[in-house]
C-alpha cells in the first residue's frame, strides 16, 4: 500500500488555488492507487516541534558521529516522529504558494525540523550523502505574479530553494506544477491558468 504524504503550507483553505491543483494530484493518486493512504500535514495547524538548543545541541552530536544521548534524546523524540512521517511516505506532495518570492515560513521551518544528519542525509568521504532516494515528490505551487521566463525568473526563490534542499537528501528529480500568475493578469488569465495546472496534475502517474 502507498503512503502520500500531503504537506500543506497554504493557510487559505478552499480559496487557496495552490490546494485545488494538490486536491486534483490526490484524487489522481487514488484513482491509481484505491487502496492508498493520504496523510495530510497541516503545516498552520500541527505542531511542529522547535529547533531549540537541545535540538541544535543533538544535531551537531550525530554530525560529529556520536549517538544521541539522555541530555538531548527527549528534545529528539518529536523530530524523530516528524523525521519518520515524512521517511514512511512513498510519495510527498507539497502544496506551497510563492511568499515574498519564497516558501512560506512554516514550510522552511518544517524542513529545517526533517533535515537531519543520519536520517535524512550523511557526510561520506566523497561528500554528502542523501538518505531519502527513491522518494517521489510533487510540488503544487501557486504565485501572483509570473516568475517563469524574463528577468521575474530570477526572483524566484520558491522553487530553486525546494529543488536545492530535496536534492540535498536525495531527491533530484521533483515534479514542480506552477499556476501563474494568478493575480497579475486578472481573473481570466488565473482562471486559465489554473485550468492548465489541474490538467498536468491529471495526467500524473503514480
Amino acid at each position: 500500500m502507498k503512503t502520500l504524504l500531503h504537506l500543506v503550507a497554504s493557510p487559505r483553505g478552499e480559496a487557496s488555488s495552490t490546494l485545488k491543483i494538490s486536491q486534483s494530484v490526490i484524487a489522481r493518486f487514488k484513482e491509481q492507487n484505491p487502496d492508498g493512504r493520504v496523510d495530510t500535514l497541516d503545516l498552520f495547524v500541527e505542531d511542529i516541534p522547535a529547533v531549540t538548543v537541545k535540538v541544535t545541541e543533538g544535531k551537531y552530536q550525530l554530525l560529529s558521529g556520536k549517538e544521541l544521548n539522555d541530555k538531548t534524546r527527549p528534545a529528539w523524540e518529536p523530530v524523530i516522529k516528524q523525521i519518520k512521517r515524512f521517511q514512511d511516505a512513498n510519495i510527498v506532495l507539497i502544496s506551497s504558494p510563492m511568499w515574498n518570492f519564497g516558501m512560506p515560513y512554516v514550510l522552511k521551518h518544517y524542513f529545517d525540523v526533517i533535515m537531519q544528519p543520519s536520517y535524512l542525509f550523511r557526510y561520506t568521504a566523497t561528500g554528502p550523502e542523501g538518505l531519502a532516494k527513491g522518494k517521489k515528490v510533487i510540488v503544487a505551487t501557486s504565485r501572483g505574479g509570473d516568475y517563469s521566463e524574463g528577468p521575474a525568473k530570477a526572483m524566484d526563490n520558491l522553487e530553486p530553494s525546494l529543488r536545492t534542499m530535496l536534492g540535498f537528501i536525495g531527491i533530484t528529480d521533483p515534479t514542480f506544477i506552477n499556476a501563474q500568475p494568478m493575480i497579475a493578469a486578472g481573473p481570466d488569465v488565473a482562471a486559465q491558468k489554473l485550468t492548465q495546472a489541474v490538467s498536468i496534475a491529471n495526467k500524473l502517474v503514480f
